[in-house]
């Protein structure tokens, strides 16, 4: 650990220690990864135009996420299931995003409870991600039990109605769930990442799906069939727009690259989106958030706040997609390998990663705060 410089270490620390089918389920994307190598190349074809003789001699990367101050102008994505990676990773990265100041958005999908995570975020901003379920009473539940732990704002994600075809994950099992012959054997050869997910604790569960489940059926495998058999195909604004008003907190919409549902969302109440291609994990071929930014921003104004997720590595990338009208990121991935190479110090170093380089950026940027990033300063051509 003490060797590793920038995000993309951490991911070559993180596939050494993790067994190959849980590092393929954090690093892959749907059908030939088009999406998810697009993801990272984006950011190469936008280019910085630095101010000089300004000073920066205080550098202040504070800024406000829906009206509540943030330490960064970053926070931590939904991701699911990453009691896979190491014991408590929810809790984890949860502890680390309040040791930041920053926001942590918690999964429906995550292997800890509603109500343990906000144990954890005491004094922090809590975030719940709700997937949109045919069976309206788990929704409504869910939004409860998020509302009584004390979560600020609730975000829906709406572009995983239909899962992507993710092949790099699946040629890691005979069937769901079931690894295949030289998985399991690998998994053997990871003997620290046994002791510290598997022994004593067992395979992780989904923590807030027990209440909706008999024991029997609390296993990865039952949890994962009843979440992707409650999956509603049926997902339209006039639900979304029921969620609205049903959530008496802030509202976030996930997931939208088209101005027109950016506009839609506003129309509804959303207080803010997150543009999203998740990450490359859904549809193979879809645009970037930062390719649309830039209409989306002249389309609405300040009609909602823009936050970015998908293939954030660098703070340069941060603080281009600041530049052009984003309030911030959500970062994915980058947390995820550092949680995966060294639990919640591992989240840190990351963290502290895209700190150090994003404040480092706005200096040379001539730039001794977030506002101070604008659009004059950068411009997209040929990829480097």
């Amino acid at each position: 650990m003490s060797e590793a410089l920038n995000i993309e270490d951490l991911r070559t620390l993180a596939k050494r220690r993790i067994p190959g089918f849980a590092f393929c389920y954090v690093d892959g994307g749907a059908d030939d990864e088009v999406t998810l190598a697009h993801n990272r190349a984006i950011f190469r074809q936008f280019r910085l135009i630095p101010r000089q003789l300004r000073d920066v001699s205080n550098i202040d990367i504070s800024t406000q996420f829906l009206g509540q101050k943030v330490e960064r102008p970053f926070g931590i994505c939904p991701t699911g299931y990453n009691g896979m990676l190491t014991h408590q990773g929810d809790l984890k990265l949860a502890r680390a995003a309040r040791r930041f100041g920053i926001p942590f958005i918690q999964s429906t999908m995550s292997t800890s409870s509603i109500e343990d995570i906000a144990a954890e975020m005491q004094g922090g901003e809590h975030w719940f991600q709700l997937y949109v379920l045919k069976d309206h009473s788990i929704s409504a539940r869910l939004m409860e039990r998020a509302h009584a732990a004390g979560c600020s704002t609730l975000v829906v994600t709406t572009d995983a109605v239909i899962l992507g075809n993710r092949e790099s994950d699946r040629r890691n099992y005979t069937r769901p769930q079931v690894l295949t012959p030289s998985r399991k054997i690998n998994v053997l050869l990871h003997p620290r990442w046994i002791m510290d997910v598997l022994v004593p604790h067992g395979i992780p569960i989904f923590g807030n799906l027990t209440e909706f489940l008999p024991k029997s059926q609390w296993s990865a495998r039952d949890g994962a069939r009843f979440i992707s058999q409650q999956m509603t195909r049926a997902l339209d604004w006039d639900h979304l727009e029921r969620l609205r008003a049903d959530w008496p907190g802030k509202f976030v919409v996930k997931g939208l690259l088209h101005c027109d549902d950016v506009e839609k969302a506003i129309g509804i109440g959303a207080d803010g989106v997150i543009l999203s291609n998740h990450g490359g994990r859904q549809l193979d071929g879809a645009v970037h958030p930062m390719e649309q930014l830039s209409a989306i921003k002249d389309r609405i104004g300040n009609g909602c706040e823009i936050y970015l997720d998908s293939g954030f590595r660098r703070g340069t990338d941060i603080a281009k997609a600041l530049s052009l009208g984003a309030q911030g990121a959500f970062i994915g991935r980058a947390s995820l390998y550092g949680l995966a190479a060294s639990g919640q110090q591992g989240v840190e170093l990351a963290l502290n990663m895209l700190w150090d380089e994003l404040e480092a950026c706005m200096g040379q940027l001539g730039c001794a705060s977030v506002g101070d990033l604008r659009p004059e300063m950068t411009i997209a051509g040929a990829p480097i």
